[in-house]
């Protein structure tokens, strides 16, 4: 009976206490939706994490990181000047959100200068939104952009659009001239299908023109193909490309602009400059003598004339190689350099080179601009369409958030090196830190449990965290290490 009495009395505490974390949850929910519903579209709104959805492990993993958060940042970290927070789509949105009220904004204090991307609003504002990021983030030289999405026709009339608008990364990238370097994050239990890469290898593709922005066309047998060029005087220049005799065929036009390849050389030198690494341009010039050529002439000129008492100076060199010869070094290296691609190849090698790392889930992107000052950084994925589908039907998911998380170290880290704060870039670096230790102790999305385990193994229940769990392991992480 003692025993008895004992444990109705212990459990009176523990229903009070019950009942006191599912009212704060309540109550954390019902800010989090005032605070939420003036920045998301209804359609979006409807799929977002709800605070009661968290497992009672999660809420007390949850009131322990609180703790101790609050116990660590007692002064927030001064930022000077500001950031363009570019948001996005789908179930990357409803991540970004949680990022930056987990992992951001209690520890810094900072100016975020706010563009919903979101497909809706960039509906609404007829596209100026995205006009309007651009030019605020070469204004503050720092953007940090959610994944978007780029419609098609299903999306047209999904969300009922005015138009099919244009990619706003594509919109972003000719109006700042900048260019994209993707490098892998590594983590030592993640394995790579090239096990040799120790070090990452940054893609720099150079995003304009070439295929992309080339004409196609067939070409019935008898007819001659031609490239005609009309000089400013109106003279013309003819030559013969190839005379379909015997068979019809197919015929395609491109080009690029000395403007926009001294911008990607740029960009280019820039970048490893930053990283203190080679860089190598990879072209097929003996090929393509005149179009190859010229983007390797380009090349050594800038490195010449700007760049190569710096290299020096940082110990390190640029070098251009054959495409081929380059793909052959780069499967038998270590990693730790540049890779300067033209459009094409940039591509195909920064798919090849993320997966050889091991996952696509895991890889930083940044647009680097000319003038070496001006960047803008964001995930290397999409809105994860799929895991959001499942979570607007109330279904949990386990969403690989790495990739977001750095693209804020990124832009917070170039934010600190402008400025001079060694402070926002320590935070920057430790934020990495978090994440990376969070995996390699064992806590991950089941993408990287996959990557892992392989599927059948990787996809069992208690190999891999839901999404909002493993936020939650990487908050805990930080405020660790941020006591340290």
């Amino acid at each position: 009976m003692l025993g008895a009495a004992r444990c109705r009395l212990s459990a009176q505490p523990l229903r009070a206490l019950r009942q006191s974390i599912m009212n704060a949850t309540r109550n954390a929910s019902a800010w989090l939706s005032s605070r939420l519903r003036g920045n998301v579209p209804g359609h979006v709104f409807d799929g977002m994490w709800s605070l009661q959805r968290f497992s009672p492990l999660a809420r007390s993993a949850r009131s322990t990181a609180t703790a101790a958060v609050s116990s660590s940042r007692t002064k927030k970290i001064k930022v000077a000047n500001p950031v363009v927070d570019l948001d996005g789509d789908e179930m990357t949105r409803i991540i970004w959100s949680e990022i930056k009220k987990k992992l951001i904004l209690p520890y810094l204090d900072i100016d975020i200068k706010y563009f919903d991307l979101g497909l809706p609003n960039r509906d609404a504002t007829n596209d100026e939104v995205t006009h309007a990021a651009a030019e605020a983030i070469i204004k503050y030289n720092v953007g940090i952009k959610c994944a978007t999405i780029t419609p098609d026709e299903a999306r047209v009339k999904e969300f009922q659009l005015k138009k099919m608008w244009l990619s706003p990364n594509g919109t972003i990238r000719n109006i700042l001239n900048g260019t994209v370097f993707r490098e892998p994050i590594l983590c030592k239990n993640i394995p790579r299908l090239v096990p040799g890469w120790v070090k990452p290898i940054v893609i720099g593709r150079h995003a304009f023109g070439d295929q992309y922005k080339a004409t196609d066309m067939v070409i019935p047998q008898g007819s001659t193909l031609q490239l005609v060029v009309k000089g400013p005087n109106g003279n013309e220049e003819i030559r013969d490309v190839y005379k379909f005799e015997k068979s019809s065929g197919i015929g395609l036009a491109m080009y690029n602009t000395d403007e926009s390849i001294r911008g990607f050389a740029h960009s280019c030198f820039q970048y490893a400059l930053m990283k203190k690494w080679p860089l190598y341009l990879s072209t097929k010039n003996t090929i393509l003598k005149t179009y190859d050529g010229r983007f390797k002439d380009i090349f050594q000129e800038i490195y010449s004339t700007n760049y190569e008492a710096d290299f020096k100076k940082a110990g390190t060199f640029y070098e251009h190689r054959l495409i081929d010869d380059q793909v052959a070094q780069c499967l038998k290296s270590a990693g730790g350099f540049v890779w300067a691609c033209k459009n094409y190849d940039g591509d195909v090698q920064s798919d090849i080179v993320a997966q050889g790392y091991g996952s696509l889930g895991l890889m930083t992107s940044v647009l680097m601009c000319p003038d070496g000052k001006t960047i803008e950084a964001e995930a290397a994925h999409g809105t994860v369409t799929r895991h959001f589908r499942e979570y607007q039907k109330g279904n949990p998911t386990s969403t690989n958030p790495v990739a977001s998380i750095f693209a804020w170290t990124r832009g917070l880290h170039h934010r600190g090196v402008l400025d001079e704060n060694e402070m926002l870039k320590r935070f920057s670096l430790t934020l990495e830190k978090a994440c990376v230790e969070t995996i390699e102790e064992g806590k991950m999305t089941k993408d990287l449990s996959i990557c892992i385990h392989g599927t059948k193994v990787g996809s069992q229940k208690g190999l891999f965290l839901l999404t909002e769990d493993f936020l939650q392991a990487v908050e805990t992480k930080l405020a660790s290490l941020m006591m340290t």
